[in-house]
C-alpha cells in the first residue's frame, strides 16, 4: 500500500462509482494505473465489494431494527442458516452475554416488520427475542 492506494480506496469510499479517468486525472497517473491498482486490491482483499450506501430518500422508506436473539445450545448453525434466507435480515453477529445473536433487519413498513418478527421468532432453536426499532441516527462514521 502506498500513497497512489491510499488516495484510491478514499476515493473510492467516498463515491464507489467514481470513475476510473476521473480518478486517473485527480490523481496525475494514468487510466490503466488506476485500473490495474484496484484489481490488484480486489484480488488481495483490500476491496471486498463494491456497494451501495443508501441516500436519505431511501433510507426514510425503511424502518432499520436491531433484533436479540436468544437461541438454544448448539442451534446457532441452523438457526443463522435459516436467517440466511429472510431478505430483510441485512446483517447477524454472534456476541457474549445474555443474547447469542445481534440482527440488522430492514422493512418498508411495520407490518412487515411484524411479519418478520413472527417468522424470525418461529425458526427452531429460537428460544426468545428483543427487538430495537431504530428512531433517528445520532453518528454514523461511515459516512
Amino acid at each position: 500500500m502506498d500513497s497512489l492506494d491510499n488516495n484510491i480506496l478514499a476515493a473510492l469510499s467516498a463515491d464507489s462509482s467514481t470513475p476510473t479517468a476521473l480518478l486517473a486525472r485527480r490523481f496525475g497517473v494514468a487510466r490503466s494505473t488506476v485500473q490495474a491498482r484496484i484489481e490488484r486490491l480486489k484480488r488481495n482483499g483490500t476491496i471486498a465489494r463494491f456497494t451501495v450506501k443508501l441516500g436519505d430518500v431511501a433510507l426514510a422508506r425503511r424502518i432499520k431494527t436491531t433484533v436479540l436473539l436468544r437461541v438454544e445450545a448448539r442451534a446457532n448453525p441452523g438457526v443463522i442458516q435459516r436467517l440466511k434466507t429472510v431478505p430483510e435480515v441485512e446483517v447477524v453477529h454472534s456476541t457474549s452475554g445474555r443474547f447469542d445473536l445481534i440482527l440488522q433487519v430492514a422493512c418498508e413498513t411495520t407490518h412487515a416488520l411484524d411479519g418478520v418478527l413472527d417468522k424470525i421468532g418461529a425458526i427452531e432453536g429460537v428460544q426468545g427475542s428483543e427487538s430495537l426499532i431504530h428512531l433517528s441516527t445520532k453518528l454514523d462514521r461511515a459516512v
